[in-house]
């Protein structure tokens, strides 16, 4: 690490980020160190961080990655915090901008673990210089000094803010203390359940979204979109919409006309005056009957069975499904002749810069990201298709606009997980199973085909990659179940758009490999928990088992219709079991009544922000498996809102739930997505017994 003097700011870092934004309502509470004090700070660490204390004893440090909801601000100021001796309430987390290099992806549940070591490491050696600092200060020995609520303290009584050592501690070269945190037996922070350093923020209204943003000039910006994926405008007649007052623009993009007006109901007003006829997308022939026929035709065969042993299979079909985070896609867009500036909530905010760079005709140099919270993703964010269309609507209309997409727009144009198709066999011979095979299909992306067939639609199948024999059903061997394999193919359909899903192919594979445990189980006359008992290969996830188990009351007497279930998963250096009860006296309109999760993930930063996670992983499993998909009609998209796209609201939720959560001396692991496939899995498995019925298609209302 690299040190600077600024005028009233000690800096620790690793090379520093982009400049504030002059937007109103965005962070201004940290300026770039670099640009006030004029020094170039460098250093080697990806992750970049920088560490500032100002006079005004706060305590800042740019994070590079985005709050969408998770936490990771929270976790992070408590390994500041922690490392510093600082009370929570001095640390600011604000968010970095697009950088040129670094790592600023937030994905694969990866934020937590992958900035322990840095940012812990950053703080530790800040707080060694700031105690060398006040030891020269008052001519003490350094190690009879010590550090509490963002002060150094000597023997005497005597007190020292961070903020008045700032100047000399940054002149500090050989620190007079160690450097290196805090062993995990002295934590007082790190490990606490602690309530969101944000909570009051968005709970009262000040936390700023890129929709809260007000720059100058940039005007309500909204898009008329054809009917049906993919489809292109054939005529335009914009006449009656720009004489409605308040319109600015109207100008054509790849996605349909955009509208520019003063308030975004003169925006939707004119929008719905445009009169616009659409030629039909490639799949206008399509519905989701064929799409899952050509799905269920692409799943590479399964191979012959081991002689002599029992057969169990079964057949899963997963639907399309949506991200829907609650806020809706906002981005603020500010493109002219030689340069470029944008305010949206991105996950990949390096690359987001470089495209958008590339499609506005701009080095990349001249184009500046600032990174805003997101209020959801779910990995919707990891593509900014919307901010790159503000930035050509933006060029296109020669001024700064603030472009929403609707939740219509979103969830009939926006990214969806795939619908995918799943064939598995199990073998059992002499009471145990001694091969496994889960071959899959997915629906994916096709743009070549679509050009050289003048618009048809590519179905046939790709041919099947197959899959290493490794350990399945999960990519850590979950479980000891002999024989391993299986195979994917695929169905290419041009114009669909697809994106990662909370927990990406585990939210499906992993959750019909559960339910495939229970009847494995049911064919082997054993209990569901038991087998799993006997069958996993690690002690954690076999100890997060025992806990749902136990906790949950595992085989304890129901009415009839209701009925338990678990499953478990392990991923990201993590492992979770969710235990579920549902009332499904009425089939058709099931309940869950009860979750009980527990996770092992290593040390927990924040406990109650873990529960947290789990608590929402939860909701998803019972909305994917219960509730919720996309529907592909004559080539559209049916839904349109959250009426008819049926995530589970508060009437669906479980009355009770509780999270239980492992102790652990381990380094962090990965819990954002951890717990979506046990918990659909524990949700099939309580609706199967519940009903005595195998589900195989899902959501099961669909």
């Amino acid at each position: 690490m690299v040190y600077s003097l600024a005028a009233s700011t000690l800096t620790v870092a690793a090379p520093i980020g982009c400049d504030t934004s002059p937007a109103e309502g965005a962070d201004r509470s940290t300026p770039d160190a670099g640009a006030r004090s004029g020094v170039v700070v460098t250093g080697t660490d990806d992750e970049m961080l920088v560490l500032e204390v100002t006079a005004a004893n706060r305590v800042v440090v740019r994070l590079p990655r985005v709050e969408v909801g998770q936490g990771v601000t929270t976790a992070v100021a408590m390994m500041i915090a922690e490392e510093l001796d600082a009370r929570l309430t001095d640390v600011d987390i604000p968010l970095a901008d697009a950088r040129t290099k670094g790592s600023q992806y937030t994905g694969g549940s990866s934020s937590v673990s992958s900035l322990y070591g840095p940012a812990r490491a950053l703080a530790a050696t800040a707080r060694a210089r700031l105690v060398t600092a006040a030891a020269r200060r008052w001519r003490l020995p350094a190690r009879t000094l010590r550090t509490r609520d963002t002060m150094v303290v000597a023997p005497d009584g005597r007190t020292a803010t961070y903020g008045s050592l700032t100047a000399t501690a940054a002149l500090v070269t050989r620190p007079a203390v160690s450097s290196r945190p805090k062993p995990a037996s002295r934590h007082k922070v790190i490990g606490r359940p602690t309530t969101r350093i944000d909570a009051r923020d968005l709970v009262t209204g000040k936390a700023r979204y890129a929709g809260d943003l007000r720059v100058p000039g940039a005007k309500p910006t909204v898009v008329a979109r054809p009917p049906t994926l993919g489809g292109k405008i054939r005529t335009l007649d914009d006449r009656a919409a720009r004489a409605m007052p308040g319109v600015r623009a109207v100008v054509r993009v790849a996605g349909g006309v955009a509208v520019v007006a003063d308030t975004f109901h003169h925006a939707f007003q004119a929008r719905d005056a445009l009169r616009i006829t659409w030629a039909p997308g490639p799949l206008a022939a399509l519905s989701d009957a064929v799409i899952r026929s050509r799905l269920r035709a692409a799943v590479p065969p399964l191979g012959a069975a081991p002689g002599g042993s029992t057969q169990v299979t079964g057949e899963f079909e997963f639907a399309f499904v949506s991200h829907a985070p609650m806020e809706v896609l906002t981005t603020v867009a500010d493109v002219r002749a030689d340069r470029a500036e944008l305010w949206f909530s991105t996950q990949t905010p390096m690359d987001a810069r470089d495209s958008i760079a590339s499609a506005v005709g701009l080095p990349a140099s001249k184009v500046k990201v600032h990174v805003m919270r997101g209020g959801g993703s779910f990995g919707r964010r990891l593509n900014y298709d919307f901010a790159l269309e503000a930035a050509l609507v933006s060029k296109a209309a020669r001024r700064p606009v603030k472009l929403m997409w609707s939740r219509a727009d979103d969830l009939r144009h926006g990214q969806m997980r795939a619908a995918t198709h799943h064939r598995v066999r199990a073998s059992h011979a002499g009471g145990r199973v001694v091969s496994f095979v889960h071959s899959t299909a997915s629906v994916s992306e096709s743009y070549e085909g679509l050009a050289a067939a003048g618009g048809a639609t590519s179905l046939a199948a790709r041919p099947g990659r197959v899959r290493e024999a490794g350990p399945l059903p999960s990519d850590s061997g979950l479980y000891n179940f002999g024989r391993l394999g299986g195979d994917s193919g695929g169905v290419e359909l041009a114009a669909i758009p697809l994106g990662a899903w909370r927990s990406v192919d585990s939210g499906t594979t992993r959750t019909v490999e559960e339910i495939m445990v229970d009847e494995i189980a049911r064919s082997l006359g054993k209990d569901p928990v038991a087998f799993r008992r006997t069958v996993l290969r690690g002690k954690a996830v076999r100890a997060v088992l025992d806990k749902a188990a136990s906790a949950g009351s595992w085989g304890r007497t129901l009415p009839a219709g209701h009925g338990q279930g678990v499953a478990v998963h392990e991923e990201y250096g993590s492992c979770v079991a969710c235990l579920i009860e549902i009332d499904a006296t009425d089939p058709k309109n099931p309940r869950v009544t009860r979750a009980v999760m527990a996770a092992d993930v290593g040390t927990a930063v924040n406990p109650r922000g873990l529960e947290a996670q789990l608590m929402g992983t939860t909701i998803d499993g019972i909305s994917t498996i219960l509730r919720a998909g996309l529907h592909i009609d004559r080539g559209a998209v049916r839904e349109g809102s959250f009426a008819d796209f049926r995530y589970a609201r508060q009437r669906h939720a479980p009355l009770h739930f509780e999270a239980h959560i492992m102790p652990s001396k381990g380094e962090p692991g990965g819990a954002g997505e951890l717990g979506v496939p046990a918990a659909a899995g524990a949700v099939a498995n309580a609706y199967a017994r519940a009903t005595g019925t195998r589900p195989r298609r899902f959501p099961l209302t669909f």
